[in-house]
């Protein structure tokens, strides 16, 4: 190799290919990763040394996988440092409080310019009637500066942007909080930031749960070795085998021409993408927990096989449980949780119905809202618990459309949010009633379905129709079990009734979720609703039963493969856990054989071009 191939090899190494970002999925990241662990090897005792190091080999994974983006997340780093020491060392309140508020002003604002421009540009525009573009000055100013070229008209989002933004917002608050103490270092700080397995998509990593951990000696026994390389063959196995194959072989087909596909396909590829979502995301938690696991380090938990939930409110103590304890706890209690409302709830509130209202052209949701507030704030004079079991209601509800918006700047993920929001405070009321109340009400709401669907048999009605009706038989049967004193049978047959209720349930709000992503984020409204709208009325129109059987057989191995997850997924957690172990304390020789034969099976599943993790984008 000559002078110029080595330079070339170099440049390649050491440049940002937005084609080509580092995955876990990919060869190069594990190539990276061997050369950090034998660096970090022998620098492991030397604290300061290793967190420095990490932290800049951080800085290089981020910009191989978001190029010059890293800037962004060094001034994020650099600015909650600094303001972070400033409210710990005010002494006066007002002072504390300004420095927490400007972290966040900060954080929120860099978060809103690359990931909400779009958004609140539409809705700019249809309240003032223009057509105003949107313009990126950040790329402008850099081509001011450096004379390079980047677009002016577009704004990409930055790879990881809102889990690193949400961690720092956490610190500078329990700053503020008086839980935790400032990190002293920069680097320290910067390690915490930005350290690479969680970095790009999470889990959020609370300052008062990692921090601690900069300042411990390393170590790693037999065991934690043993279960580290079970949590990155898992997410490996997750990833490669269930999700992307799912993916490309079956679910991206439907989403991306509904139209051509009949409504079993449609309602399957929606089953299909609630498991490919959560092996997608689960698997590159577990390999983030694993990678960090050899280094010493433990991230937390962030997924308790989600899908054994029997209620909504259960499924989100299960689901990406980072984010919503974050939102618990920054969000959902100063908004007042489930004590009282707020100026926050109020505000938000009407701020959601108005954005509503631009967007649907329509003033009813600002009308609507208007009066129940009005209606609450009297009966409150009243009947005060009435008025306090309503507004927390409305604290989970804003709580779970924030959340939705997190996710993505689209109408989409709106209604996502408010219809998981909607499940839990439905669910709420739903547990106090009786089984023999269930089973009228649902056998009320089953009727009028049915009147609904006489007078307007359109697709959604329809899927209203089959859905009461499938609730309104539970519940029925449930409520004879009760009658009958059939204690233990219905309890296990209660639980699987359930945990299928809110399968379902989770399954159709993804139908948003889904629409609603890898979209530019220009014309992301409308394609996503046209999406949703395509599937809704495959699903819910008429179907050709003949052609079930040839589908199941051409999809045989997507289905089987499907089951097959379902299946494990659903496998006691003491089961899990004692396979999970039991690998951990095999031989090495033993370990490395499994290793390899999941490699090969892994090799079978690969597709074409490698698929980047779905949250990637948020």
């Amino acid at each position: 190799m000559n002078y110029e191939e080595i330079i070339q090899f170099l440049s390649k190494i050491f440049s940002f290919n937005q084609e080509y970002p580092l995955l876990f999925t990919q060869f190069y990241f594990w190539a990276f990763f061997a050369i950090v662990f034998a660096a970090f090897s022998l620098m492991h005792n030397r604290r300061l040394l290793r967190n420095s190091f990490l932290f800049f080999a951080s800085l290089f994974f981020y910009f191989k996988t978001s190029g010059l983006f890293v800037l962004i997340l060094l001034f994020s780093t650099t600015s909650d440092f600094i303001l972070g020491k400033a409210i710990y060392r005010s002494k006066k309140e007002f002072w504390r409080k300004f420095f927490m508020i400007t972290s966040v002003i900060i954080n929120l604002g860099i978060l809103f310019y690359f990931k909400y421009a779009y958004f609140f540009t539409d809705i700019y525009n249809q309240i003032m009637q223009t057509d105003i573009e949107v313009f990126n000055y950040i790329a402008h100013w850099a081509n001011e500066v450096s004379g390079s070229s980047f677009r002016v008209d577009q704004i990409l989002l930055p790879v990881g942007i809102s889990f690193y933004t949400f961690q720092t917002i956490s610190y500078s608050v329990d700053v503020y909080r008086r839980k935790i103490k400032p990190v002293t270092n920069i680097l320290d700080f910067g390690f915490y930031v930005s350290f690479f397995p969680q970095l790009v998509a999470g889990p959020i990593v609370r300052a008062s749960e990692f921090v601690p951990q900069l300042y411990k000696k390393y170590f790693l026994s037999r065991r934690q070795f043993g279960i580290a390389l079970f949590w990155i063959l898992n997410g490996l196995l997750k990833k490669m085998i269930l999700s992307d194959y799912l993916a490309v072989n079956f679910i991206d087909r439907i989403f991306e021409n509904p139209l051509m596909f009949t409504g079993f396909e449609n309602l399957m590829a929606l089953f299909g993408y609630s498991l490919q979502v959560y092996a997608d995301f689960s698997g590159y938690t577990d390999i983030a927990i694993g990678v960090a696991m050899l280094m010493g380090f433990y991230l937390p938990v962030n997924f308790n096989s989600p899908y054994k939930a029997t209620n909504p409110s259960d499924f989100w103590r299960r689901w990406h449980m980072s984010l919503s304890t974050w939102l618990r706890d920054y969000l959902y209690i100063p908004l007042g949780g489930n004590r009282r409302s707020s100026f926050g709830t109020y505000f938000w509130i009407l701020l959601i119905s108005g954005i509503t209202m631009v967007l649907s052209g329509k003033a009813w949701p600002v009308i609507l809202v208007s009066s129940t507030l009005l209606i609450i704030f009297l009966s409150g004079r009243i009947w005060p618990s009435v008025r306090k079991n309503i507004t927390t209601n409305f604290n989970l509800i804003v709580t779970m459309l924030l959340g939705g918006i997190w996710h993505g700047a689209s109408w989409n993920f709106m209604i996502w949010g408010g219809l998981n929001g909607s499940g839990i405070v439905v669910y709420k009321f739903w547990r106090k009633m009786k089984p023999a109340t269930k089973a009228l009400t649902t056998a009320l709401l089953f009727s009028i379905f049915i009147l609904w669907v006489i007078y307007s048999p359109k697709p959604l009605i329809w899927i209203g129709v089959y859905w009461t009706g499938i609730i309104f038989v539970g519940t029925l049967i449930a409520s004879i079990f009760h009658k009958f004193k059939l204690s233990t049978f219905f309890k296990i047959t209660n639980r699987a009734w359930s945990i299928f209720l809110t399968f379902v349930f989770i399954t159709f709000t993804r139908l948003f979720f889904r629409s609603g992503s890898n979209l530019d984020p220009a014309e992301s409204n409308r394609i996503a609703l046209e999406t949703a709208s395509n599937m809704v009325k495959q699903i819910g129109g008429k179907w050709d039963l003949s052609l079930i059987g040839s589908i199941c057989y051409e999809y045989r191995k997507v289905f089987i493969l499907f089951i097959l997850g379902m299946i494990v997924h659903w496998l006691p957690s003491k089961f899990k856990q004692w396979y999970r172990i039991n690998f951990a304390l095999m031989p090495r020789v033993l370990q490395f054989l499994i290793i390899i034969i999941s490699v090969f099976v892994i090799y079978q599943f690969i597709t074409a071009d490698l698929q980047a993790f779905i949250y990637f984008q948020f």
